[in-house]
């Protein structure tokens, strides 16, 4: 087969495999619907949510089954839906779902600098109940819901993840390599320059608390997340600012935030370099100022 031969019959099973795949979506669609209950979740976030609240205005949710900090691969296909988030938003709800500790999924989130929500299944049968687990271990999937005027939940399509599929964008491209993607192996680093990670937190200290949070949500459109009298959080364009309220008698400051591996190894050299440790929070957590007059949160995920 010569190679115009060849380009005409591969844009042939092209063309075969986007009908297949019209076909099989539109079969999907038409999967009829299952109530399902409203289960509830743990968040870092909201530290309790259900499932009904997961589509805040929206009519249709699409939920990701997610195994958690442990896979790089479950992590690379969170990387992609976290770039095109925005777009996702628009349509339907989006929610990434793990078995992790909210906690760990927090601290795991800010490395990645993923803004979509992250909710925690431990301790409830969602996994199971959605046909996730097999054999005991967590599968990598999505599932649709869709709810209905009256409260009602209801399941509709769902598909697995793995290597090839149409959810990561790597796959289709790697495909076209003459190497191909199988022997392709993701890594959970992002910085491959430093083992520092810089989330997408932000701390500032503030004068007139309340009348400053008024601002950021009415002026600048920021979105407020949770709020106490000492702190509030607010989310816009992927990034976390943590709105602090001054002490009287103290000079405001912005705090950034890194992500580590190994925190000992890392404040060793921090140290040796004229950074102060200004505070301690845990083993794995502190405070720190460089001698520049950049100050950050340090942590160990």
């Amino acid at each position: 087969m010569n190679h115009t031969e060849l380009l005409t019959d591969i844009q042939q099973l092209e063309k075969e495999i986007l009908e297949k795949k019209k076909q099989l979506a539109e079969m999907k669609r038409n999967i009829e619907k299952e109530k399902v209950d409203d289960y509830i979740f743990s968040s870092f976030q909201h530290g309790t949510i259900s499932l009904a609240e997961l589509f805040e205005d929206k009519d249709e949710l699409i939920v990701v089954h997610n195994m958690g900090k442990s896979c790089s691969y479950c992590t690379m296909w969170a990387d992609g839906f976290n770039s095109v988030y925005h777009h996702i938003r628009r349509k339907a709800a989006f929610v990434v779902s793990t078995p992790d500790d909210p906690e760990v999924q927090e601290n795991f989130a800010a490395e990645r600098s993923w803004n979509f929500p992250v909710v925690s299944t431990k301790g409830t049968s969602f996994k199971e109940d959605m046909g996730f687990v097999v054999n005991k271990g967590f599968y990598p999937g999505v599932t649709v819901f869709s709810k209905d005027d009256k409260g009602g939940i209801y399941r509709h399509a769902s598909s697995f993840f793995g290597p090839g599929d149409d959810f990561c964008s790597v796959w289709p491209l790697f495909d076209l390599l003459p190497s191909g993607y199988e022997d392709y192996k993701p890594s959970k680093k992002i910085n491959e320059r430093s083992p520092y990670q810089l989330t997408n937190n932000i701390a500032v200290q503030v004068m007139e608390y309340e009348k400053a949070i008024e601002f950021y949500h009415r002026v600048l459109g920021m979105k407020p997340e949770k709020s106490t009298n000492s702190e509030t959080l607010f989310t816009m364009n992927g990034m976390k600012l943590y709105i602090e309220n001054l002490n009287k008698g103290t000079d405001n400051s912005v705090f950034f935030e890194f992500a580590v591996e190994k925190i000992e190894v890392a404040k060793e050299v921090l140290i040796a370099n004229n950074c102060t440790i200004t505070k301690e929070y845990s083993e794995k957590s502190m405070m720190v100022s460089d001698p520049y007059g950049l100050k950050f949160h340090l942590f160990q995920v």
